[in-house]
């Protein structure tokens, strides 16, 4: 238990070093926290710092995802060893949902952090792929129809384990747990962009959306 439970922090504590603040910090001290929606996500860095910013955050919030669920789980640390009673696999889905985790609730910046899509797709080229493509071309559908990154983002995740659950049980149970478990999470996270869809005030993209809204409707 003690190699899960370093490695599980040590992989929270990468979670937590956040693409956006560090650029920010880099930039000249933007917080982007106290800007458009207030996430530390790249949505609202694109929206309000432009596209190199949110591409830099992107590649940093990706990037601790595949270092959390490729690199810390075959860690060899002094003092910890390898707990041959902890299966791989496991170890491996706990140090990804860890990361996603710190980027949500950052330990280095009072816990107010992203909504962890980013940090999950890089927990997902990692474990699965292939399911980039067709998780892609799902987001792609739901966002032209829609215009809303949040609801995208959300009907993305909730495809993972459907999928896994139709084609790849029982031999993958680890895996479509954690996605399981993220697919949830992920909606936990998106909670305020619900209400707004409920409430017709959240932010829609119609320049990406196929049939565009009329122009006297509700941006919800």
């Amino acid at each position: 238990m003690l190699e899960l439970g370093v490695k599980f922090l040590i992989a929270y504590f990468l979670g937590s070093l956040m693409g956006s603040l560090l650029i920010g910090y880099l930039k000249g001290g933007v917080d982007i926290r106290t800007q458009g929606s207030g996430n530390a996500g790249g949505t609202n860095a694109l929206r309000t710092q432009g596209f190199a910013f949110a591409l830099g955050v992107v590649i940093i919030d990706v990037g601790k995802g595949v270092l959390a669920a490729g690199v810390v789980p075959g860690l060899n640390l002094p003092f910890v060893g390898t707990d041959p009673t902890i299966s791989r696999e496991w170890l491996t889905m706990a140090c990804a949902a860890a990361a996603v985790m710190g980027h949500v609730w950052p330990v280095y910046h009072r816990f107010q952090g992203g909504k962890g899509a980013a940090t999950l797709v890089g927990t997902v080229i990692v474990l699965a792929p292939k399911l980039l493509l067709p998780l892609l071309l799902v987001f792609v559908l739901i966002l032209v129809a829609s215009g809303y990154v949040g609801l995208s983002t959300m009907a993305t995740t909730a495809a993972l384990p459907v999928w896994l659950g139709l084609t790849a049980l029982p031999e993958q149970q680890p895996l479509f747990w954690y996605a399981a478990f993220m697919a949830v999470f992920i909606a936990y996270c998106h909670r305020s962009n619900i209400q707004r869809m409920r409430d017709g005030v959240e932010n829609r993209n119609p320049k990406v959306m196929l049939f565009k809204p009329r122009a006297n409707g509700s941006d919800g």
